[in-house]
């Protein structure tokens, strides 16, 4: 009874995985909360009386374990030098690459990949993609040629340490937990480092015929908005002239809003108070059908169709600007009416691209999800701002924030500090990352609110949710059935198939799922299924981690993956035809590697 209920709760949390019907961490926390109310329940029943379900502590230890305290660490790690500027720097960098397009990519991936190692991937890859727009723009090549070698050598990065993705970290723990003992900060270098050679080596090489030469879905004219949005004068006998904006309720019958008026040549920002005057031109987004009833109910006089570009705005005080909604934004899943978007931030929402068809006269009801793209008007000033938000990834050529360069070097010798300490085994990584992040904020890299604004919780909870459904698995035998069902199929192949179909799994299950809540489930059945063997665990467990932070078939299966798919124009078959063949690649040279690295 209790392994068909750990299996049911698993199927759920991962059918809910998969299908998006939920955020993932929320679906962690469903699923935890269902072993919680079980671990009530299970003692109750007559003949289940000797449970081997996890008990309510056991069910909250993820919040504790020291694998989801770690990652919060790296968060803030990641943020002193994002803050700092240490990694804008690059940018001059990359531009002053000579060569051609092709040493420009294997510079880019290779120093991702450096980057990716030690700094959360999705923090490398924000802070990267708007620095690699700005260069495709002044060389005139188009983003998609190095949009997904960027997300991919991210991943590469990230394989090759401890710290370089929450997987590593994760099945460390669980591998601790297990009396088999954690790993090593650089013990996934020596494989991982040969991973990373192959895949830049790979994409340098057929990037000429697999990756697509789009132009991708950047700039403004990509948001169709021209149709839904007109320019109307102002005639001296309009019942507006003399009425303030509040006043005359412009627009509200027909669903239409005022975004700008422009007035003896300069664009105004309106508010409720502004007085509209004769010759006014009025920027107005309405739904087609009602722009006709609009002009006749204000007897306003159309200006040739107006369509939006960055010239047109360009000089005054406001602007048009493209957006991505950063995966770890607390505004997926939501509308922006729900977040009430225009106050919150001062700008106007004119265009959204999604997965959905582009609706701009119901963007108020669109749903939001992680890698949308949001064509946004609003002040200079708040378009500036949006760049150190993290919420969002702006794609525009803004002003650089204010970054502490002076606090450059303090920066870079905390984050240096942590590594070496923990390479070195003088500390263990867990308190020295709350040591550099005490630094952090005690040198004044970053404020104790930046701190914990670049925690991810919904990486955090996704993480405390997931990790007692391991436990799950090990303590009610249901581990240990899966992994004697893998047992028989790898049987005739012996530990070298078992490893081979496990990586297979892995890979296949992280490309529909969170690669942490992927992990967390099929480590149990790599333990369990090396105590089958008589086998070490590290070698299958290993497996489970190389493959787990490893997406690149699916732009959903990795947070990068969803971060480039709007500004490099990709559509799903892209990932599947440059991806596939490197998950392949990877899988073979795992199989033939990792038992040379980790004997059995």
């Amino acid at each position: 009874m209790e392994i068909a209920l750990a299996i049911a709760v698993v199927v759920g949390a991962g059918w809910l995985f998969v299908t998006e019907r939920f955020p993932a961490a929320l679906v962690a926390m469903m699923a935890l909360t269902a072993c919680l109310l079980l671990a009530l329940v299970i003692p109750l029943i007559p003949w289940m009386r000797e449970s081997h379900w996890i008990t309510l502590n056991e069910g909250v230890s993820g919040f504790s374990s020291p694998a989801t305290i770690t990652v919060a660490a790296m968060f803030v790690l990641s943020a002193g030098l994002q803050y700092t500027g240490a990694i804008a720097w690059l940018g001059p960098g990359l531009a002053q690459v000579v060569g051609g397009r092709y040493l420009l990519l294997v510079v880019l991936m290779l120093t991702i990949a450096v980057i990716s190692a030690f700094v959360n991937n999705t923090a490398a890859v924000a802070v990267l993609l708007p620095i690699v727009l700005n260069l495709c723009a002044r060389q005139g090549t188009p983003p998609s040629r190095f949009l997904i070698p960027l997300s991919y050598a991210a991943q590469f990065g990230g394989v090759c340490t401890l710290v370089g993705t929450s997987t590593n970290l994760l099945v460390s723990s669980i591998s601790a937990r297990a009396g088999h003992g954690s790993f090593g900060l650089f013990e996934f270098l020596p494989l991982g480092a040969i991973l990373a050679a192959t895949g830049v080596a790979y994409l340098a090489i057929v990037s000429r015929w697999l990756i697509p030469d789009r132009p991708g879905r950047g700039g403004v004219q990509s948001y169709q908005v021209a149709e839904y949005v007109t320019e109307l004068r102002l005639p001296a006998a309009s019942p507006l002239v003399g009425r303030t904006v509040s006043e005359s309720g412009f627009g509200r019958a027909q669903g239409a809003r005022l975004l700008i008026v422009l007035r003896t040549g300069k664009a105004l920002w309106p508010n409720p108070g502004m007085v509209l005057q004769a010759a006014d031109i009025l920027l107005v987004e309405s739904p087609a059908a009602e722009l006709i009833p609009l002009r006749k109910t204000w007897r306003l006089e159309s200006e040739p169709e107006f369509r939006f570009g960055d010239e047109t705005l360009r000089g005054q005080p406001v602007r048009l600007a493209e957006v991505v909604l950063a995966p770890s934004s607390r505004l997926v899943g939501r509308t922006l009416e729900e977040v009430d978007f225009r106050r919150q931030y001062r700008c106007l929402v004119v265009g959204l691209r999604s997965r959905e068809p582009v609706r701009v006269e119901r963007l108020a009801t669109a749903r939001l999800g992680p890698g949308d793209a949001m064509l946004l008007l609003g002040p200079n000033e708040e378009i500036d701002r949006l760049r150190g938000d993290p919420e969002f990834l702006v794609l525009d050529r803004v002003a650089e924030p204010a970054l502490r360069r002076t606090k450059v070097p303090l920066a870079l010798a905390i984050f240096v500090s942590v590594v070496a300490l923990a390479a070195m085994g003088v500390v263990p990584i867990l308190p020295a990352a709350l040591s550099g992040c005490i630094a952090l904020v005690a040198t004044r890299c970053l404020s104790l609110e930046e701190a914990c604004e670049a925690i991810d919780w919904k990486v955090i909870f996704l993480l405390a949710g997931v990790l007692p459904l391991g436990l799950v698995l090990e303590k009610s035998g249901a581990a240990t059935l899966l992994a004697e069902g893998a047992l028989t199929l790898s049987r005739p192949f012996g530990p070298l198939g078992a490893l081979a179909i496990l990586y297979l799994v892995t890979a296949i299950l992280t490309e529909f799922m969170s690669n942490g809540a992927t992990a967390v489930l099929l480590a149990p059945i790599a333990l369990a299924l090396a105590d089958s063997l008589g086998i070490s665990s590290r070698p299958l467990l290993m497996a489970v981690c190389f493959a787990a932070s490893t997406s690149f078939c699916t732009p959903v299966g990795y947070q990068t993956n969803a971060m480039v798919q709007h500004p490099g124009g990709y559509r799903f078959a892209d990932y599947l035809r440059v991806g596939l063949p490197l998950n392949l690649t990877f899988w073979v040279l795992c199989v033939w590697l990792i038992p040379r690295f980790w004997p059995f």
